[in-house]
């Protein structure tokens, strides 16, 4: 494991630069281009027409079938019907036309026929005229379109009737006429028009040949008034013609089954689909090598410029990659699987191994977008049997298992139950896998079924497998201390905490109140509380060298230090802050349990042995009676290192009281900061209120007043009374 951590420590080296920073996101990027070549490789298929296929061709895009949405066009347009308009100005006209033939007549016959009056009147008897020379007059006052229509019969009558014998024709011949053309009229229709309107003017009470005359009138007034609308016919079949979908050859749609004969029309379908071009295309390539420099550009874009600290930036982006090509490997493994089996093997890969491990070891938002990119490559490499094409149903298998993964972590009881999660995942997995079996309204039978189902459990169990597989690599090769190797070394039974109960149990007592205090403080500020209750639990380990020159081991018995000077009594209290790193070093303890112990006292005085020395030697420099440090770097070693003194102090006052103990706490945190010990740590003022305020709490909790029970022989009288 040592050469392991000292390669990685050498790659991180090499990290400082930017330029192997950009090398590594390249190799990372040609990786993945390398892995998904394969699944964007538009295939060539080789069908002959009028033979059998040799294989089921699917479509890998949506194309507009032309000719068949042409034909559907045509077949539209055949269906709508000719429009035909009614001339409703065809009926007034020849209302109008009748009309003016009647008051033409009646006209005439005024100008001809002198009144009573007149009749002896030797001047007018020559107004009088013949019934040819009417017709005449009447003809001259019509055009000849009209004269010729007519016939002379007609004229006749005409001239022949009287006033109210012609009004009472005008407006029967009218009203029939009007009624008649009203209604629509076609070519094929106006003999059967003709017809009604003679039946109409049958029953007229006029003379014979008035009668005749009216009907004839009539009859030539008939005429067709619905035309074929060659505008409004084509607008209509415009509309049809509009309102067709393009009929489109589907993503995925099955142009020809194996061993289907291969027609005119599959022929020409598989041509619109691409598989006949015989000309290479370099866009699917193209698309590809973007879609990735978009990917790792965001990537980058987040290493460099959103972690702060150094080192964390360059483990963070060492293990991230280690993730992604041990995902992405196992990932195209799987695929390669399925397709030699030709069988959805890929509901098996478990993409939730690298949300665990992203977690586990670095931190949820990382985890978040490892498992994104995981999902959206997923699309591509799980493509199936249609190359090029993007399996999004997988994609989201993928993403939601691997969230689903980092929620269920999220939980405190989940962080040392890896492989409980991935049961719990497996689960999940199942009923997401079903839910989309059942949108996209699939039948399969029981054995297929149950396929799916042992694959999702498959996925889940193998991602919580793998993680407890691999965690110790990744912690080992690149000492992280995660959650679950923390919750490790606080199992009781490990064997230097049972050194310090057996050896030292007044340490031992004293270290578990320290590590409630500074867990609840630690966990109120945001900070990690099971790193500063583990770290709390091996802090004073030092002092199993020499336990009793300790207070709380001395139970009752002499203190050594009242016969040492204060120099001796000096170096052993302060050796326990040495004597305590290099115990947990030999046991190969993490470094920051290791920095706990060493830096939990910082440069603090040990105030009553150089006021014993001052005593002696009023020369004594403080320097001399100060741990030597470091001082606190990590907020979780300041807060225990204020845990670690207000547990001591307030334990060994008489009577605690909520303001005695407040007073106590903010006097401790106040001395720290005058004396600079957290100069060197960023945790702020507001966040020492707040480690001030969870202490006070949790002392008060643990010295709250307590009844006061009578002595034993008075408890005694009163339970005989």
């Amino acid at each position: 494991m040592n050469r392991i951590q000292k390669f990685f420590t050498q790659i991180k080296g090499l990290l400082v630069h930017r330029f192997f920073q950009v090398l590594l996101f390249i190799i990372l990027g040609l990786f993945a281009y390398g892995l998904m070549f394969s699944n964007v490789k538009p295939e060539r298929v080789q069908v002959e027409l009028f033979k059998p296929a040799e294989q089921t061709i699917r479509s890998t895009k949506t194309v507009e079938d032309t000719y068949k949405t042409e034909q559907e066009k045509e077949e539209i347009s055949k269906q709508v019907a000719d429009v035909y308009s009614l001339k409703k100005e065809y009926a007034k006209n020849k209302v109008d036309l009748i009309s003016s033939i009647f008051d033409s007549a009646i006209e005439v016959n005024k100008e001809t026929d002198p009144d009573e009056d007149h009749k002896e009147d030797e001047d007018k008897k020559e107004t009088v005229k013949t019934d040819a020379q009417k017709v005449s007059i009447l003809k001259e006052k019509l055009t000849d379109e009209v004269n010729k229509d007519i016939e002379e019969s007609v004229f006749l009558a005409l001239v022949q009737a009287d006033e109210d014998e012609l009004k009472i024709a005008k407006d029967s011949t009218i009203t029939a006429v009007n009624n008649v053309m009203s209604s629509r009229i076609a070519a094929s229709d106006v003999e059967n028009a003709k017809k009604k309107v003679v039946e109409e003017l049958g029953y007229m009470s006029i003379s014979g040949d008035m009668k005749k005359a009216s009907t004839s009138l009539a009859r030539t007034a008939i005429i067709q008034n619905v035309f074929f609308d060659k505008d409004k016919t084509e607008e209509q079949r415009r509309k049809a013609v509009e309102s067709v979908e393009p009929i489109r050859i589907l993503q995925g749609q099955i142009i020809v089954e194996e061993n289907q004969l291969v027609d005119r029309d599959v022929y020409r379908q598989l041509e619109l689909a691409g598989f006949l071009n015989t000309e290479s295309t370099i866009y699917p390539y193209i698309g590809l090598l973007l879609f990735i420099f978009l990917t790792f550009a965001a990537f980058y874009y987040y290493f460099y410029y959103s972690v702060s600290k150094k080192d964390n930036k360059y483990n963070q982006l060492l293990i991230f990659s280690l993730v992604f090509i041990l995902s992405m490997a196992t990932m195209k493994t799987v695929s390669i699987l399925a397709d030699l089996k030709n069988s959805n093997l890929e509901y098996i890969f478990p993409g939730a191994m690298a949300a665990m491990l992203i977690k586990i070891l670095l931190n949820d938002r990382l985890a978040v977008a490892m498992i994104i990119l995981l999902g959206s490559y997923g699309t591509i490499i799980f493509n199936g049997d249609t190359p090029g094409n993007l399996d999004f149903s997988m994609g989201l298998y993928i993403i939601f298992g691997g969230l689903t993964a980092i929620i269920i972590l999220s939980r405190p009881n989940f962080k040392s139950k890896v492989l409980v999660a991935g049961l719990l995942l497996s689960l999940i997995n199942m009923a997401f896998v079903f839910s989309l079996i059942f949108i996209m309204d699939s039948h399969y039978t029981r054995m297929e079924y149950l396929y799916y189902a042992s694959a999702a459990l498959g996925s889940g169990v193998g991602a919580a497998v793998l993680t407890m597989g691999l965690l110790p690599f990744f912690e080992a090769g690149f000492g992280i201390l995660s959650s679950i190797k923390l919750i490790e070394l606080a199992n009781p039974n490990h064997p230097l905490l049972r050194k310090i109960l057996i050896e030292a149990p007044g340490t031992y007592h004293h270290s578990v109140m320290v590590a409630n205090l500074a867990e609840s403080a630690c966990e109120a500020i945001g900070s990690n509380g099971l790193l500063a209750r583990v770290g709390s639990y091996y802090h004073d380990i030092g002092k199993t060298k020499r336990p009793h020159f300790f207070i709380e081991n001395q139970m009752s018995e002499e203190n050594p230090h009242d016969r040492l000077q204060p120099e001796t009594s000096r170096d052993v209290i302060i050796a326990h802050a040495l004597d305590g790193g290099e115990m947990l070093r030999s046991h190969k303890f993490p470094k920051e349990i290791v920095d706990i112990a060493e830096q939990h006292h910082g440069t603090t005085l040990l105030k009553f042995f150089y006021h014993k020395a001052k005593k002696q030697d009023e020369s004594t420099p403080e320097a001399a009676y100060r741990y030597p440090g470091p001082r606190a770097i990590m907020k979780e070693v300041a807060v225990i290192g204020i845990a670690d003194s207000v547990e001591a102090a307030v334990r060994s006052m008489k009577h605690p009281t909520p303001e005695k103990i407040e007073e106590l706490v903010s006097f401790i945190i106040q001395d720290r900061i005058s004396d600079g010990q957290f100069d060197e740590c960023d945790i702020t003022m507001r966040e020492l209120s707040i480690v001030k305020h969870s202490l006070c709490e949790s002392l008060n909790g643990i010295f709250h007043s307590r009844i006061e029970y009578p002595e034993p022989d008075k408890l005694g009288q009163k339970v005989k009374e």
